[in-house]
C-alpha cells in the first residue's frame, strides 16, 4: 500500500467520472488512498438521460444524484465526501437570470474556503486536481470549484489560515484537469471517416471555439490510463440520470481510444516540490513515505 494521496476536487456528481476518472482509477489500483470531493449535491442538475425523466427521480433527484455517486466512487476504488454546498444551476437567457441567493456560486469564499481546508487538513493530499480559471467551461460552479481550490491550497498549508480547521498540512501539488482538447476529439473524428462510418463529433468541432486551442498548449503531465477506460465509462454510466448510453460520449470504441490517446491531461498549476516537465505522473517529484 503506498503512502501517497491524491484528492480529486469536484464542482458536482458525475464531473468526477467524465475528467480525470481513468487516472483516479489507475492510481487507486496501484494502492494509491484516492479522495474525491464533491463540492455541491447537484441538486440543481438537468436530468439529461430521457430514461430517467421520471416523475419519482425528478421529485427525489438530490437523492438520487447521492446514490449515483456512491456507485461511481466504488467503481472507481476511491474514498469520496460531500462538501454540502446547494448546486447553483446554469442559467440560461440572455441575459440569464440570477443565480439563486442560496447556491455555492454566491457562497462566501471564507466559507468554501474553510470546509476544504478541514477536508484537506484530514486527508492530507500529496497532490490535488481541480479546474482552471475558467472552470473546464464556464458554469458558476466550477469557476468557484476552481477559486476555492486555490485559496485551500494555500490556506491549508499556513497555521495561522483555518486553526479550528486542524494541523496545517502542504499539498505538494495542485493540477488542472484538460479533459476535452480538439486534437484527441479530432482524432476521433478522423477515425470514424478512415472506418467509413459517420462520427459524431463533427458538430462539436464546428462550433469550437478557437479561444479554447490554447489550453493544450498548457498540458504538462500526461498520465496513461488507457487500460482503465471501461472503469472510467462505467463510473460515468452510473450516474444515469446525467448520461444517455447512447451518448456521444460512448461513440467511440474503447480499442480506438486506447490506441490513439491513451493518455489524460493535466496542467501542474502549483508545486512545492522540484519535477521536471513534461510529466507522465502526477505524483513526479513526490517521496513515498511509505
Amino acid at each position: 500500500m503506498s503512502g501517497l494521496r491524491l484528492m480529486a476536487v469536484h464542482a458536482h456528481p458525475d464531473d468526477e467520472s467524465s475528467k480525470g476518472a481513468a487516472t483516479v482509477a489507475r492510481y487507486a489500483d496501484e494502492g494509491h488512498r484516492v479522495m474525491i470531493v464533491t463540492l455541491t449535491g447537484g441538486e440543481r442538475g438537468d436530468i439529461l438521460n430521457p430514461a430517467m425523466d421520471l416523475p419519482h427521480v425528478r421529485g427525489r433527484i438530490a437523492e438520487v444524484r447521492r446514490d449515483e455517486m456512491a456507485e461511481a466512487a466504488k467503481i472507481l476504488g476511491a474514498e469520496h465526501t460531500w462538501l454540502g454546498f446547494i448546486d447553483s444551476g446554469l442559467p440560461k437567457g440572455d441575459p440569464p437570470p440570477p443565480l439563486p441567493a442560496d447556491c455555492f456560486a454566491l457562497a462566501p469564499m471564507e466559507d468554501a474556503t474553510a470546509a476544504l481546508v478541514q477536508v484537506v487538513r484530514e486527508f492530507r493530499p500529496h497532490v490535488m486536481t481541480t479546474y482552471d480559471e475558467n472552470g473546464g467551461y464556464p458554469h458558476p460552479d466550477h469557476i468557484r470549484c476552481h477559486q476555492v481550490s486555490i485559496a485551500a491550497y494555500e490556506a491549508a498549508a499556513d497555521p495561522a489560515m483555518f486553526p479550528e480547521a486542524g494541523a496545517p498540512w502542504s499539498v505538494a501539488k495542485l493540477y488542472y484537469i484538460h479533459g476535452f482538447l480538439r486534437e484527441r476529439m479530432q482524432l476521433l473524428q478522423d477515425e470514424f471517416a478512415k472506418q467509413g462510418r459517420e462520427g459524431p463529433f463533427g458538430k462539436w468541432l464546428a462550433r469550437w471555439d478557437p479561444d479554447h486551442d490554447h489550453f493544450a498548449q498548457r498540458v504538462t503531465t500526461r498520465v496513461e490510463c488507457g487500460a482503465y477506460f471501461d472503469r472510467r465509462d462505467d463510473a460515468l454510466r452510473a450516474h444515469a440520470t446525467q448520461i444517455d448510453p447512447k451518448g456521444d460520449f460512448f461513440a467511440a470504441p474503447i480499442d480506438w481510444q486506447q490506441r490513439l490517446w491513451p493518455t489524460e491531461e493535466y496542467e501542474l498549476a502549483r508545486s512545492r516540490v522540484r519535477t521536471t516537465l513534461p510529466e507522465t505522473d502526477l505524483f513526479a517529484g513526490i517521496e513515498d513515505p511509505e
